[in-house]
């Protein structure tokens, strides 16, 4: 820990009381999970706050929180449920659930160990999964009436069989740049009980309705193909582009509120937003390497 970490992370937290206080770390070794450390290093003030859906979790790194005793007593006690649990990815999301919010001092305040034996390696991805779709659900999705899943790949079919049924219904067709995926018409829930079996339509991107729940890495919007046509229909609405900057990670976007500030632009009919506390950027700029010890 830095000298000034405590003094500069207290000034932070007197500005914002409900928030939780982070900061950036220097890893050790240093080329370890670099593209984790890039992650939690470099978001934009408004992505500490868009981006909590990713498979990276926490956009503050747990051990440089900093928060009012006060505010740790509002928000709860972590899960003390043992080896395998994700205490704090569930006591950030209940966080967020209280209207908490986001702030990281621009400093690198931490040296941030990585140990190959830590308990959070314990952890299964599956497990993560399961919490972070049903925080999806809960924060964005029933918010809207239909959605699209972008992606009609592995990771956008699994997102469509790990959700409820009544978010399933919601689900009016994926969309992909791959001609061969588009070019098959559809994607069959071959698991589903009822009869007939669901099909989803597969379309090109450009056919597709927002909003969008967003299943691809970052890497490729960063891309010649996806990431060009995502920054052009962007800016095509007049909002801002940090999210797309080159190099933040290529984690997987497995859930994007930017897909909301995207539908919202292109006068998609939400009921409400989600709270995300402090912040209010969220309404104008759509926006682990596994290992989260």
């Amino acid at each position: 820990m830095m000298p000034q970490r405590i003094r500069l992370q207290h000034e932070a937290a007197v500005r914002h009381p409900t928030s939780i206080i982070g900061c950036q770390v220097r890893r050790e070794p240093p080329n370890s999970t670099q593209r984790y450390t890039r992650w939690i290093n470099q978001l934009a003030p408004d992505q500490l706050l868009t981006q909590v859906f990713t498979s990276h979790g926490p956009t503050v790194v747990m051990p440089t929180w900093f928060c009012s005793r006060a505010w740790f007593s509002h928000v709860g006690p972590f899960d003390e449920g043992g080896r395998g649990v994700p205490e704090d990815l569930l006591f950030f999301y209940n966080h967020l659930r209280r209207g908490g919010g986001v702030v990281r001092v621009d400093q690198s305040l931490l040296l941030y160990r990585f140990r190959p034996g830590a308990a959070t390696q314990a952890i299964l991805e599956s497990t993560i999964w399961t919490h972070r779709v049903c925080f999806l659900e809960e924060r964005a999705l029933r918010h809207w009436a239909t959605f699209t899943i972008w992606s009609a790949g592995r990771q956008g079919r699994r997102l469509y069989r790990s959700l409820s049924e009544g978010a399933r219904r919601k689900v009016i067709a994926f969309c992909d740049v791959d001609k061969k995926k588009i070019k098959k018409g559809f994607y069959c829930y071959e698991e589903a009980q009822e009869r007939p079996k669901p099909r989803v339509p597969i379309l090109h991107f450009r056919a597709a309705r927002p909003p969008f729940v967003i299943c691809v890495k970052l890497a490729p919007l960063q891309g010649p193909r996806l990431g060009h046509v995502l920054v052009e229909d962007v800016i095509s609405t007049g909002l801002e582009i940090r999210h797309l900057r080159t190099g933040t990670s290529s984690a997987m976007l497995g859930m994007a509120l930017r897909c909301w500030l995207l539908a919202h632009a292109r006068g998609a009919n939400l009921e409400k937003s989600p709270n995300y506390g402090e912040s209010r950027s969220t309404l104008r700029t759509p926006s682990r390497d596994q290992g989260w010890s």
